[in-house]
Order: structure tokens, then C-alpha cells, then sequence
């Protein structure tokens, strides 16, 4: 216990040096959460019937909403039954979703006309769709009721057909709109907080609990588990609780924000060199931090295993997940106790493949028996530590200068010197104490020099983003495409590495000649704060793709890119499309 308190006493003193929430030139995403349209609002349908075999729908999409090709459908009915269908669809833009997959979708508008195989004098046409919001809120599928008369040629709105309804004292609870996308939301969260056990800074914690199982009994398995699941979850409602006290403060925060703090980083960087000393063997934390030691029964033992969850929370604040980026956008814009439902569902998830473990004999039958072997994988389990260790300096020094980062490094070496002092000899202990408050003070040092990352990027041909230039390119012509990133998002640096930074994707900018604009979110930045809360986000990565005309909108891509998407939205803004005029009225978001 006392090495436990030792580390969180250097995480601790660099959180004293971090950067304070409440500074007013401080305006991270948040603020006022999005109102979302009804239904009906976002997606405007109207109806005309062509002539005695031909109906045309047409959806206005309001600005900020898409509306999925592949979710709709058409029934149409007379009195001699139904009547068959075949309907013509617009073009869609490719999109690749975080629910659906790779599905094409529509902004502005969509226009379908539909075929009838027989004539009809009067007839009822039902039309489902369903859409989401480029925000964060997806709506469950709405069915519309119209009554066609190819007689006259009119059509009317009318009320969905009266369904027999179970009596009263049988009814389930209400299943509204809202209801279907909150649970849709939920599940959205609980599979994005799973993912996040994929994770490299997550990955070796649940790796060791997993491994703490092999000598336990079924009771200290079930135990275990479920205080790590409580630690999971409450660290989880605990961030969501303080996200809305500041935003309702009125303060704008989104996930990550805790790293724009070097102190913060530089404190988790020493936090996971702690963690892997133990692993290492150079320090004894494991039955109380990592609980990867024996004495699983033992008060410590217990205790560790709920911080265990702490912890696994504090180092996954870097990642998102797939599926988080949507579930978190909807937690924003919900009333309070919503906002923390979607957050516990998220802990669950992390949660849950640790408790598959404990009560899944299968899962646990995939494992090797107890060994050697397992000494040799918590040592090894270790490197992946140190390597997100220097990731973290790397992102301080980007955020402030190589002499912080320096500073930093040297910290982290008089902090090892504290650990391994650390034993019950008295002489010994004050001196780690010492080791490790000069580790503190070293951290928490601000560099001289505050280079910032975009040195290296714009050296590359990118350009700085401000809305100023973005409104100077576009008015001379010049489509741009906005890239909203921070050296700490580790999503942003995937897609970077994977699509955006390969050498045919920069030839594909260069080709329709989009001109590419790094906005750097590493530190804090009012004006970047303010373009996320423009559109709806409360986290990165956010891209933007803006056609040459000033009056259009840009085009909103998704937090996960793939190449194809990129090509699309390029395509899409690029007025060295031959189509291009056609092409962005159906592919432009708001």
C-alpha cells in the first residue's frame, strides 16, 4: 500500500502543475449541448403522384442530417391488397458507418420515385426512413402514412392504421423515439467501451487480472472481477459527473481534454513507468496496484482490484474507441442523469470481457496452465508501458519544448531511483520520498522554448488553420479540407498514418487541388474550441471538407476514415470534378 501511495503522490504533485479548468480564455467543446430537431423537423417529406403509375417522395434534409439509402422502404395497398412496387433511388455519397458499415447516405435532399406494377384508384402508401444527425444522435426508423388518390391527383397525411394494442395492465413501458435511441446508444457505448481493452496502454492491465486467475478460486474470480467492474464504472460516472458540473459552470470540455495539460501527461507517463518497474520486477506494486501478485484474498489485494479499474480508466483516456465517438456525441446533448447512463454503459463495456473471463470456464480454458510462462509475460507485459511512457513525453514535448521534455526524462529517472529505494529500511524511505518529490518538481517544469507541433507539420505543405484563411482560400477559389487533431488523440494519428499521410492520398489532394489545413487541438485553443462546438462535437478527431463556394457547408466526415470516404469527400468539393455541380448538392451536409 505504501508504494501505492508513493506513485499516486507523484501523479498527485504533477496534477498541482497542470493547467487549471476554470481559465476563462479556456472555451474546450461543450458549452450550450445541440438541440436536436423532432423527426419530422430534420426530415421533411412530401409526396406527388406523376400520373396513374408514378409517385415521387422528396425528403428536405435540414443542414447537420443524413438520411441512410439502404434503411428505406415503401408499402403501398388498395382495397384489393397490396400493390408491388419498384423504386429509383438517388445517388448516394459513401459513408462509412460506426453501426451499419459502408452504406451510402443523403444530405440536402433525396428524391425517389416510385413504380406501381398495377393501376389504382385510391391507395395507402406507407414510407419508412431513418437518419441521424451529424452531432451525434441517430433516430430510430419513421414510418409516414399517405393517402393517394390517382383519380384526382391528390395526396394526403393521414394517421398510421389503427393496431390492436394490448390491454392496459399488459402494456411494456413506453417505447418512444427517444427511448429506442437511447438504448441504441447504450449499446453503442458498451461495444466502443470493449473496444478500449484493445487498447496498448489498457491492453496489459486486463491482461494481468486476467492472468491473476489462473491460481484463484471461483469465489476470489467473481469477487475481483466485480470490484474491478465497480472501479471501471464509477471512474467512469465520476468523468461524466465532472464534464457536466464544468459544462454547466459553463466551461466546454470533451473527452481527452485532460491531456491539453503537459502536467498531466507527464504525471501519466510517470504513473506508467511506476507501473512497469513492477512488472519489471525492479519494484514490488503488484499486489496492491497491478493485484497481479497472490495474496488475492487480502484487503490490499481487494482494494487494488477496484483501483485496478481506476487505473485501466485514467490510461484509457487517450483512445476512442469506435462506436464512442456517437455515443459520447448523444451524451452531451442529453439532460444530465442520460448523460451519466451512457457514461456507466461505457464502464460496463470495458468491464465486460474481464467478467467473461471469471465466469466462463471456456474463456479461461483457452489459457495455458499456470507457469513459468506467466513471470516471463509479466515481464514482458511491462515494455508496452514504457513504450506509452515515451509516447507521453514525446506529446509534452510537443506541447511545450524539448527542455520540458528533458526535464520530464529526468524526472522519470530520479522517480525509478525513489521506487527502488523504496523498502522498510527508515534511512531508505526518506530518501525515495525525497527521489520521488524531486521527480514531481522536475515534471511539473515548463520548458524555455515552446516549439509546438505544427512546425513539423506545416513543414510538410500543410497549412495552419483559422477561419480567416478558410474563408480566404475558398473565396479565391480554393477548396480546403480541415484536419482537427491533437499529437494525443490516438484515433487522429491512425487515420493519419493509415489514409491521410500516405503518399497517394497527398497525391489525391494535390490532384484536385484541396489545399490541407492542420488545426492543432494538442494545447488549448479557444478559436478550435469554438469550430468543434460549431459543429456539434465534443472530441476529436473532427474533419471538415469545404467546396470553393462560400454559401455551401462543409462536409462533416466520420471520426474512423477510410480511404474510399477521403476520395469521396475530395471528389465531392474539388471543382476540378467534371460533375461537380450535380455531385455536391447531393453530397453537401448542411
Amino acid at each position: 500500500m505504501r508504494a501505492l501511495l508513493a506513485t499516486l503522490l507523484v501523479l498527485a504533485s504533477s496534477f498541482c502543475f497542470a493547467q487549471g479548468f476554470g481559465d476563462t480564455e479556456r472555451t474546450v467543446l461543450g458549452g450550450s449541448a445541440p438541440e436536436f430537431l423532432p423527426v419530422e423537423e430534420a426530415y421533411q417529406l412530401t409526396v406527388e403522384i406523376l400520373d396513374e403509375r408514378r409517385v415521387l417522395l422528396h425528403w428536405e434534409i435540414t443542414p447537420g442530417y443524413y438520411l441512410y439509402q439502404h434503411r428505406f422502404a415503401f408499402a403501398l395497398a388498395d382495397a384489393e391488397g397490396d400493390i408491388e412496387v419498384q423504386s429509383e433511388l438517388p445517388e448516394g455519397l459513401l459513408h462509412n458507418d460506426e453501426y451499419f458499415g459502408e452504406v451510402y447516405i443523403h444530405y440536402h435532399s433525396a428524391d425517389v420515385t416510385l413504380e406501381l406494377q398495377r393501376a389504382t384508384a385510391v391507395a395507402t402508401l406507407a414510407a419508412t426512413s431513418q437518419g441521424c444527425a451529424d452531432a451525434g444522435l441517430c433516430y430510430p426508423p419513421h414510418k409516414q402514412f399517405f393517402e393517394l388518390d390517382f383519380n384526382s391527383g391528390s395526396v394526403t397525411a393521414i394517421a398510421p392504421p389503427a393496431a390492436k394494442r394490448p390491454a392496459p395492465l399488459m402494456q411494456s413501458p413506453s417505447q418512444t423515439d427517444g427511448g429506442e435511441s437511447l438504448l441504441m446508444m447504450l449499446a453503442l457505448a458498451f461495444l466502443g467501451g470493449a473496444i478500449l481493452n484493445l487498447m496498448p496502454c489498457v491492453f496489459p492491465i486486463l491482461s494481468l487480472k486476467v492472468l491473476s486467475f489462473a491460481r484463484s478460486t471461483d469465489h476470489d474470480r467473481h469477487l475481483h472481477s466485480w470490484l474491478y467492474t465497480a472501479g471501471v464504472i464509477t471512474s467512469f460516472v465520476l468523468v461524466a459527473g465532472l464534464l457536466i458540473i464544468l459544462q454547466q459552470a459553463g466551461s466546454a470540455i470533451g473527452w481527452g481534454f485532460q491531456l491539453q495539460s503537459p502536467g498531466f501527461v507527464i504525471g501519466l507517463a510517470y504513473l506508467f513507468i511506476a507501473m512497469g518497474l513492477s512488472l519489471s520486477g525492479v519494484v514490488t506494486l503488484g499486489g496492491n496496484l497491478m493485484n497481479a501478485g497472490s495474496g488475492l484474498a487480502s484487503r490490499g489485494g481487494l482494494s487494488g482490484s477496484f483501483f485496478t479499474g481506476v487505473l485501466a480508466v485514467v490510461v484509457a483516456s487517450p483512445c476512442t474507441a469506435p462506436f464512442m465517438g456517437t455515443a459520447l456525441g448523444f451524451a452531451a446533448s442529453q439532460p444530465p442523469h442520460i448523460g451519466l447512463l451512457v457514461f456507466a454503459a461505457l464502464g460496463a463495456g470495458m468491464a465486460a470481457p474481464l467478467l467473461l473471463f471469471s465466469y466462463s470456464g471456456a474463456a479461461r480454458a483457452l489459457m495455458p496452465k499456470p507457469g513459468a510462462w506467466m513471470e516471463t509475460l509479466k515481464q514482458f507485459l511491462a515494455f508496452p508501458l514504457y513504450a506509452t511512457a515515451l509516447w507521453l513525453f514525446w506529446v509534452a514535448g510537443r506541447q511545450t519544448g524539448i527542455n520540458t521534455m528533458t526535464a520530464a526524462l529526468g524526472g522519470a529517472l530520479v522517480l525509478a531511483l525513489g521506487l527502488w529505494l523504496w523498502n522498510d529500511s527508515r534511512a531508505r524511505r526518506i530518501l525515495a520520498l525525497t527521489c520521488l518529490l524531486i521527480a514531481a518538481g522536475l515534471g511539473s517544469l515548463r520548458g524555455l522554448d515552446d516549439t509546438g507541433r505544427n512546425a513539423a507539420r506545416l513543414a510538410s505543405g500543410h497549412v495552419a488553420w483559422s477561419e480567416e484563411q478558410v474563408a480566404a482560400l475558398r473565396a479565391a477559389g480554393n477548396p480546403v479540407f480541415v484536419d482537427v487533431t491533437a499529437d494525443w488523440c490516438i484515433t487522429c494519428i491512425a487515420n493519419e498514418t493509415a489514409v491521410l499521410l500516405t503518399d497517394d492520398m497527398v497525391q489525391a489532394f494535390a490532384d484536385h487541388g484541396v489545399v490541407y489545413m492542420v488545426a492543432d487541438w494538442t494545447n488549448q485553443d479557444a478559436d478550435i474550441a469554438a469550430l468543434l462546438k460549431k459543429h456539434g462535437r465534443n472530441g476529436i478527431p473532427l474533419y471538415l471538407a469545404y467546396a470553393p463556394d462560400a454559401g455551401k457547408p462543409p462536409i462533416i466526415l466520420p471520426q474512423v476514415l477510410t480511404r474510399q470516404t477521403v476520395l469521396d469527400a475530395l471528389q465531392a468539393i474539388s471543382d476540378k470534378n467534371p460533375d461537380f455541380a450535380a455531385t455536391f448538392k447531393t453530397y453537401t451536409l448542411q
